[in-house]
């Protein structure tokens, strides 16, 4: 007994709706691409300047979160808060020249200003225990959020 011949397979052509599919996903690709190209190229030009108002806030976002973790947790060494608050009244310095267009800003001097005399006020007496830090970060945090309320 033989097996019986399975009918011949008919090869179809493809639908137009599939070719349009595959050129549609096609373009998808490619234009992603051509975007990731240009954003980069883009980036590239950018110079340190560009970055630098960024920079230094990350930076004074990271410190007063470090301040504000040690008061959190209970743990405040001397020792770690100075030298944050050291750091802070550093970066402070920078505020004028990372913000050139808001260096002749009365309002914007002011804070600076402020924020650069309650560095100093803290780091004068620095910190004993957390109470005290607290106050600290406080005034700190209060001339910030003074100026990003008034200039943004």
């Amino acid at each position: 007994m033989s097996m019986p011949e399975p009918p011949p397979v008919a090869c179809t052509a493809p639908s137009a709706a599939a070719r349009y599919a595959v050129v549609f996903v096609l373009g998808l690709v490619v234009g992603v691409f051509a975007l990731v190209v240009v954003l980069r190229a883009l980036e590239s030009r950018r110079d340190w300047q560009d970055h630098y108002p960024s920079a230094l806030m990350r930076l004074y976002q990271a410190h007063m979160a470090g301040l504000e973790a040690a008061v959190d947790t209970g743990r405040c060494p001397q020792a770690g808060s100075a030298a944050h608050l050291r750091a802070l009244r550093l970066l402070s310095d920078d505020l004028e020249p990372a913000f050139p267009d808001l260096r002749d800003h009365r309002g914007f001097s002011a804070h600076a200003d402020a924020a650069r005399r309650a560095l100093d006020a803290a780091l004068a007496t620095p910190p004993t225990d957390c109470a005290q830090l607290r106050v600290a970060v406080d005034a700190v945090g209060e001339t910030c959020g003074g100026c990003h309320r008034d200039l943004r």
